[in-house]
């Protein structure tokens, strides 16, 4: 189970999960990345509460982030150790922001 919660303001979006995001729940988290980008400059992932990321999820993560590349930045933040572990073994923390 995925818990989005989501927040655009003044050209910056926070997107602040809970749970797993996998197969099961990343078209979730696409469906309303599609639906809050248009005029977004910066985008922020509050990974605090992210249990677990499978392939599925860090997908999602490159198309957004291919996404920003031409209207913005994205950042990851508060990224928990077993998220950042996958990040490092799929070489996701050379290609991400994560602070």
């Amino acid at each position: 189970m995925l818990n989005i919660i989501k927040t655009v303001e003044n050209g910056k979006a926070v997107f602040t999960l809970e749970g797993r995001l996998d197969t099961t729940t990343a078209s979730a988290l696409e469906k309303e990345l599609a639906e809050s980008l248009e005029g977004v400059s910066e985008l922020c992932f509050d990974f605090a509460g992210l249990d677990y990321i499978s392939s599925a999820g860090l997908r999602v993560l490159l198309a957004a982030q291919k996404t920003m590349n031409r209207q913005g930045e994205m950042k990851i933040v508060h990224a928990g150790e077993i998220v950042r572990e996958v990040f490092d073994v799929t070489g996701f923390s050379d290609i991400l922001t994560i602070v």
